[in-house]
């Protein structure tokens, strides 16, 4: 059975907007005291792993709610998991050859969150972080729960109008960055956005584009305009600062917003979605508890992580999974680089890996593959876009993942809705993504334009969701991805909203139109075509096309076809078939 799937988050684990209360009355109270004595429960290794079955004619699946939701900050969770491993290896960053226990990171951590409370932080306040993987973004991420104050996750691939848009929506109060990285100079972009930082007072920046602006963090070098990030962190180590930290956090709230990361939209440009301590608190409880994680050793709790951090699957499967649950997070590069995970997972013994299916196709293709040690390497998690189930046989056998599990969620749902068991079989994982996660619920009902071979169901998420796939399920509750009913392109992981570079291609002097689809690559999943009627006379060129994308828009945005074409393919009344559209582009191409 087809169905057009969102998903229904119970209660409070999935609120994407503030003050969104309809979906609560649905789910049964946690108990009172569940606060910590929920986090203390993981090490039980109590997991249910039965399967609830669809019912109604495969229409309505929910998942398993014998299990409590905890009513914790992401701080507390820090503070149990410190107390019950003070001394086990928390965080490790390879390449910058730092290494912190729990007691290490939760003593960091205090004197980061106190630091920016001290500069004039409160809670509720917002900060971006922005920039590739590092201490830093695991510090602020952190920091910034422990303080309540709202993280804004910036990708790091970010130019100036991208930056202003964001920074703008939400109205940050300050953003922390890094110099730069590669090619990508971060203080300088955001000059190009505020003008006025280079001779503004560090912590006092007025800017007139991005009025709610005033503090300017840098991670690495001092610069004019901002504040050093080791100065926060050092001031934040006074006792009469984590005094005001510690009264602080008697005010908190689990249902405090605590994230805001950008997805998708259907206007074209990344919306925010905002998540409370209880949402990535519980996703990352339920994940780590599929994963069986409350029944691993120490020795078998070693996540590499090559993912982005400013994505979720990096920041909520990442780092709070294993904050949650007592594991090593090992940071194998700023950003990715398949080498580099394989010598993380070789050297330091890991034994999980996170990734998107391109990241393990590039990994698996490594010219040295066959030399790196995988006798530690158990499973790990793929998710992020479409998996081929060729590539899930041959992550599993030539990597000894035999543990691996599919992911598929959104981020305003925390983010995952299904995953796989480890223990499901090899086909059951190159078929699926898995079953659904205790706590969700999915319940489609007929599109209008459902063909009359397939029973076609849509379902609509309480609060709206960033993708609406159309999706099959077994009798089983397996649930297997079939399709993007959007226009939304997912190129190896990376969303890119079509309509946002069909906006930027018309600033072309000589286009006259653009259009913008994903056309199907072996490696990336998508890949970006733009499709392009010059005005009448013009001639112009695809590199230099490319050319004009540079430093304007994000690298990964840059489309890899660019095809000059004279008209598109028209409904009757008018509007462009995409479709179509893309079917031309990939005979054209022969893809």
């Amino acid at each position: 059975m087809a169905v057009y799937l969102g998903m229904l988050r119970f209660g409070r684990l999935c609120i994407a907007s503030l003050g969104a209360r309809g979906p609560r009355t649905l789910l049964s109270r946690p108990r009172p005291n569940s606060k910590l004595q929920g986090v203390r429960a993981l090490s039980s290794g109590m997991v249910n792993c039965t399967n609830p079955l669809p019912i109604g004619g495969l229409s309505y699946i929910q998942g398993h709610t014998d299990s409590h939701l905890v009513n914790t900050t992401v701080g507390e969770c820090l503070d149990a998991t410190a107390q019950r491993f003070p001394d086990r290896e928390a965080l490790v960053i390879l390449h910058e050859n730092i290494r912190l226990n729990f007691a290490q990171l939760k003593e960091e951590v205090d004197k980061a969150a106190s630091g920016l409370l001290s500069i004039g932080f409160r809670k509720g306040d917002r900060l971006g972080m922005w920039g590739p993987n590092s201490y830093a973004w695991v510090l602020i991420q952190l920091a910034t729960a422990q303080a309540g104050i709202i993280l804004v996750s910036v990708n790091p691939a970010y130019q100036s109008s991208e930056l202003e848009y964001v920074l703008r929506k939400v109205g940050c109060k300050g953003i922390v960055f890094p110099k730069q990285f590669k090619t990508q100079q971060y203080y300088d972009i955001l000059k190009q956005v505020c003008p006025e930082l280079e001779k503004a007072q560090p912590g006092a920046l007025k800017s007139e584009r991005l009025p709610d602006l005033t503090t300017v963090i840098s991670v690495d070098a001092p610069l004019p305009g901002t504040l050093l990030l080791d100065d926060i962190v050092a001031a934040g180590g006074k006792e009469q600062n984590l005094a005001q930290l510690r009264y602080n956090q008697r005010f908190l709230s689990c249902y405090d917003p605590i994230n805001i990361q950008f997805t998708s939209g259907t206007t074209g440009n990344p919306k925010g979605a905002t998540l409370s301590h209880h949402n990535i608190v519980n996703n990352s409880m339920l994940i780590g508890q599929r994963l069986k994680m409350p029944t691993k050793t120490a020795e078998e709790l070693r996540v590499v992580l090559p993912s982005p951090l400013y994505h979720c699957l990096g920041s909520v499967g990442g780092t709070m999974v294993s904050m949650m649950h007592g594991a090593t997070l090992l940071l194998s590069s700023p950003s990715f680089n398949g080498k580099k995970a394989l010598e993380a997972i070789s050297r330091e013994k890991g034994t999980l890996l996170y990734g998107t299916p391109t990241m393990f196709v590039d990994i698996l293709n490594q010219p040295d593959f066959s030399s790196y040690d995988f006798t530690s390497i158990r499973g790990g998690v793929i998710a992020g876009s479409p998996a081929p189930p060729e590539l899930i046989r041959a992550i599993i056998n030539k990597m000894n993942m035999k543990e691996l599990v599919v992911v598929y969620g959104t981020t305003e749902n925390s983010p995952v809705t299904f995953m796989n068991f480890p223990e499901d079989t090899l086909e059951q994982k190159a078929g699926s993504v898995g079953r659904i996660m205790p706590h969700t619920e999915v319940s489609p009902r007929r599109m209008p334009s459902e063909p009359t071979s397939h029973r076609v169901r849509t379902v609509r998420a309480f609060h709206q969701t960033s993708k609406q796939d159309i999706a099959s399920m077994d009798e089983q509750g397996f649930c297997k991805i079939v399709g993007r009913s959007k226009d939304m392109i997912i190129r190896g992981g990376e969303n890119i909203y079509p309509a946002e570079l069909e906006d930027f291609f018309l600033k072309h002097p000589q286009v006259q139109e653009a259009q913008v689809v994903g056309v199907k690559d072996k490696r990336m999943g998508e890949e970006i075509c733009a499709c392009i009627r010059l005005k009448s006379g013009e001639t112009t060129t695809a590199e230099e096309i490319k050319a004009f994308c540079k430093g304007k828009i994000s690298h990964f945005k840059i489309p890899r076809y660019i095809v000059f074409v004279k008209d598109y393919p028209l409904t009757i009344s008018g509007k462009i078939q995409k479709f179509k559209l893309r079917e031309q582009m990939e005979q054209h191409l022969k893809l």
